[in-house]
């Protein structure tokens, strides 16, 4: 079984104590939690800073794993809290799932495993395609480049926020939930950022510009991400 890991922490900027609003009654990292459970691929587990987000998840009958709270990233987090759950490597897959998708599809945590197959895929990932037009030029909307080597599969050569690849032909919204291959991620966390990472201001380029493998399977949907009292608010009418 795959161990799932779900990184929080209380410091947002722009929706403050984020991970324990309400939503539909539950808080909403216990939302998460409920739907990596019923993707049913293995171990779920909050990896936090926070007393009181631990206490929300142990309240509702889960596992929590205190974390350092100077941790730059969601990886950074999710290394830390499988080095201690798992010193002896037993564990070879670590799912990533974002603390701010309560509305992601259970069906969508368990196509990353698919994408995991490879032994030679270090990063697995996925993707929706871009169907509305003001999301082709979004910079907050990520695109994958990458090559499609079997249906819905695809090997990823770069991510980026500008509007790529230029020409016809359909656009790919990259969906940040990440399976990380445990000796790529331990080597992933080890290096400085990358050039284009800080360029993008996206962390998975560090992954490619080090010559890691990162490949993603396509779903139906994008899981709204819960950023703004907005964004809270539609997830509250999602789940209603």
């Amino acid at each position: 079984m795959t161990l799932v890991l779900i990184p929080a922490r209380m410091r947002a900027t722009r929706l403050p104590g984020k991970p324990l609003a309400g939503i539909a009654g539950l808080p909403m990292i216990v939302q998460v939690m409920r739907r990596a459970e019923e993707a049913a691929i293995g171990e779920v587990v909050i990896a936090t800073d926070a007393e009181e987000i631990a206490d929300a998840v142990r309240r509702h009958g889960g596992r929590a794993v205190m974390t350092r709270a100077d941790h730059e990233s969601g990886s950074d987090r999710i290394h830390e809290a499988i080095e201690a759950l798992d010193p002896q490597g037993r564990q070879d897959v670590v799912v990533n799932v974002q603390g701010d998708l309560p509305t992601i599809a259970p069906a969508a945590i368990r196509a990353v495993l698919a994408v995991m197959e490879p032994p030679e895929v270090a990063l697995g990932t996925l993707v929706a395609g871009i169907h509305r037009e003001e999301d082709r030029t979004a910079p907050q909307v990520v695109k994958m480049v990458g090559t499609e080597w079997a249906p819905g599969r695809f090997r990823c050569h770069y991510f980026t926020r500008a509007t790529a690849p230029w020409g016809d032909g359909p656009l790919w919204h990259h969906i940040g939930l990440y399976a990380w291959r445990r000796d790529a991620l331990r080597r992933f966390v080890a290096l400085p950022p990358s050039p284009l990472e800080r360029r993008e201001k996206l962390e998975q380029l560090r992954a490619i510009e080090a010559g890691m493998r990162v490949d993603a399977q396509a779903v139906e949907d994008v899981p709204l991400g819960v950023d703004t009292p907005e964004d809270l608010e539609r997830a509250r009418l999602m789940l209603a």
